[in-house]
């Protein structure tokens, strides 16, 4: 069930609606809703925030300190794509942006994108610089991909062409996110935003970072993990083990030509390998039962729904297997983070 509260929103026209999902972030909302009311172009913005079932004073805080957000009260807890589809439902304007609850936007923010979005001359998925909440380092400038589908940090302005740009903040015209069918419901959470921009990318659509500008970013606050402290890293068993899941069902449905099965398989075999050696190396079989296994048995069950839709994705594909490529970089991620950071630290 879903209670729909609209906000006293002055403007009829809006040229963006920002979509905020929040679970359990009333101590994050205030900084991300602020930064929004700071906006150069807030007069013009629509706001929605959906609450995913908090269980603290996030609807309580935004009914008091934000009349001007139309918000969505969900009773269930249905994770961030469901979320991110019913707002952008909702949307009244021509673009939408999606934002974390632990972001907050650079005064300029919308009115940047909003100019790079007009001046396009095809439809664009964009984002801005992101930079670390705590100390303002800049963290990228979007994503490309290894071709494995991890996400490879850009940080090099000479390469606004993208693969992709995480959910944190992502702008997309609402034609191209209703021609796309928006978010995954049957990815939950984690790798949808690498899934939206792979299938934007094969229809033609540009990904774009902004030259200027940008967004703070608490990496990992709301989902834990995918931030490095004190020279290691740290990630949860659910966080590994959507992400893992997910990058394979993007890799499988998205990678163009019949050369996906080789990959696929060799994806796989170095996927359980990895399983089994950080199983033996931390002692705990629950790694390899809990994050890696699933992962084959997820692609079997489902194999009926991905045919399909890796089906009607290659129907639809007009981007060359070149120009698909060419965001894509050559040096696997995890090895290049396990040389940095070493082997990682897996929570419960």
């Amino acid at each position: 069930m879903v209670e729909f509260i609209a906000g006293v929103n002055p403007c009829p026209a809006p040229v963006c609606t920002v979509c905020i999902a929040n679970y359990n972030g009333e101590s994050l909302l205030e900084a991300c809703l602020d930064s929004i009311l700071s906006q150069s172009l807030y007069g013009r913005l629509q706001i929605i925030v959906h609450d995913d079932a908090s269980l603290d004073g996030s609807v309580a805080l935004i009914k008091r300190k934000y009349p001007q957000v139309d918000l969505l009260i969900s009773t269930q807890n249905v994770g961030f794509c469901v979320a991110n589809n019913r707002m952008v439902d909702l949307a009244r304007a021509p673009y939408v942006l999606l934002l974390n609850n632990d972001a907050a936007l650079f005064p300029d923010g919308v009115e940047t994108l909003l100019t790079m979005a007009e001046a396009s001359a095809q439809p664009a998925v964009l984002t801005l610089p992101q930079y670390d909440w705590q100390t303002g380092d800049l963290v990228d400038r979007g994503c490309r991909l290894d071709y494995f589908y991890n996400p490879v940090p850009n940080v090099e302005p000479r390469h606004p062409e993208l693969a992709m740009t995480i959910g944190a903040c992502l702008w997309a015209p609402v034609t191209l996110w209703r021609q796309l069918g928006g978010l995954p419901d049957w990815m939950e959470s984690l790798g949808e935003d690498l899934f939206f921009c792979c299938l934007a990318r094969l229809r033609g659509a540009r990904v774009l970072v902004a030259d200027q500008s940008g967004y703070r970013h608490w990496q990992g606050k709301t989902f834990g993990g995918n931030k490095a402290s004190e020279g290691a890293l740290s990630t949860t068993m659910r966080r590994r083990r959507l992400s893992e899941r997910n990058k394979t069902y993007a890799l499988f449905v998205c990678t163009p030509s019949i050369a996906m099965w080789a990959w696929l398989t060799l994806h796989l075999c170095l996927l359980l390998s990895e399983g089994c050696i950080l199983a033996l190396l931390k002692r705990d079989l629950a790694i390899l039962t809990g994050i890696y296994l699933p992962v084959p048995v997820a692609l079997l069950k489902n194999r009926a729904m991905l045919m399909d839709y890796r089906s009607q994705v290659s129907q639809q594909r007009s981007l060359s297997l070149h120009a698909y490529f060419s965001a894509f970089t050559w040096i696997p991620r995890k090895l290049s983070m396990l040389f940095r950071y070493g082997i990682p630290h897996i929570g419960k």
